[in-house]
């Protein structure tokens, strides 16, 4: 995750990013789904991805939220919206808007949404009030995100190795998959959920009401055999628009392959 390691001053200070920005607005859309992935003869796709791109949908809401913005501030030309598409720490500015707290699996959580959302944010020129409460963290001794990681990730409370994450495995990064038996992957071929899906705040996890995050009848009917013949096509069919488009095709199927020989 070397590119952690740019723009380090503008994560810290968004005035670098964006001159004249004074204030941050940061919001949580939220993606969980009322269907989720067979897991029977399935391999396993994150949640997140299970519809069209985030990146596009979350970024035309903040836009329209910075249209209701400018019908009381006027017309503000140095406002941007950004969701997980700059140098930005998102789920620091989202616990500095009072949203949530980081919990040990190093997610944003909301004690009473859970934490399966997007965030975004707005940089604006304005200087705004901040009269949201404090969250504080409520993990308190439970460690169950840290115990149910396949592949030992989440080495200490709210400390990530991504060597040893399937997302980053499975998503950023661009090399062979090493052969290491530590490496159990549980079937998770795009992300993985699995110290979400244990965390106890999201038994608070509501369905969302999102069209374009609907998971497809196409994805909902591929079974193992279907993915282990995947060909470029039917790639571009299944995830046209789809955040799954990061890892490529051939990323993909070099996933699929290492789940296959796992």
């Amino acid at each position: 995750m070397s590119y952690l390691e740019r723009n380090k001053e503008k994560r810290y200070d968004p005035r670098l990013l964006l001159e004249g920005t004074q204030s941050i607005v940061s919001v949580l859309y939220n993606y969980f789904p009322e269907e989720q992935l067979e897991t029977d003869d399935n391999y396993k796709i994150s949640k997140y991805a299970y519809g069209q791109d985030y990146h596009t949908v979350i970024r035309e809401k903040l836009y329209k939220l910075l249209a209701f913005v400018e019908t009381h501030s006027g017309k503000l030309e140095q406002a941007r919206a950004f969701t997980d598409s700059a140098p930005i720490l998102d789920r620091a500015w989202a616990q500095k808007s009072k949203l949530g707290f980081i919990g040990k699996n190093t997610c944003l959580i909301h004690p009473r949404k859970g934490s399966f959302f997007f965030i975004g944010h707005l940089f604006l020129p304005l200087e705004l009030e901040d009269e949201a409460e404090e969250i504080t963290e409520y993990c308190g001794s439970c460690r169950r995100c840290i115990d149910a990681c396949p592949t030992g990730a989440l080495v200490a409370p709210h400390q990530l190795d991504a060597n040893k994450c399937i997302s980053y495995l499975t998503i950023e990064y661009r090399g062979e998959i090493p052969k290491d038996p530590k490496l159990d992957f549980k079937d998770w071929m795009f992300g993985c959920d699995i110290c979400q899906d244990v965390c106890p705040w999201n038994r608070f996890s509501k369905p969302h009401k999102e069209p374009l995050f609907k998971l497809s009848d196409a994805l909902k009917n591929m079974r193992k055999r279907d993915w282990e013949q995947l060909d470029k096509a039917k790639f571009n069919e299944l995830f046209k628009g789809s955040a799954v488009k990061r890892t490529k095709y051939d990323g993909l199927k070099r996933n699929i392959d290492f789940l296959k020989n796992d």
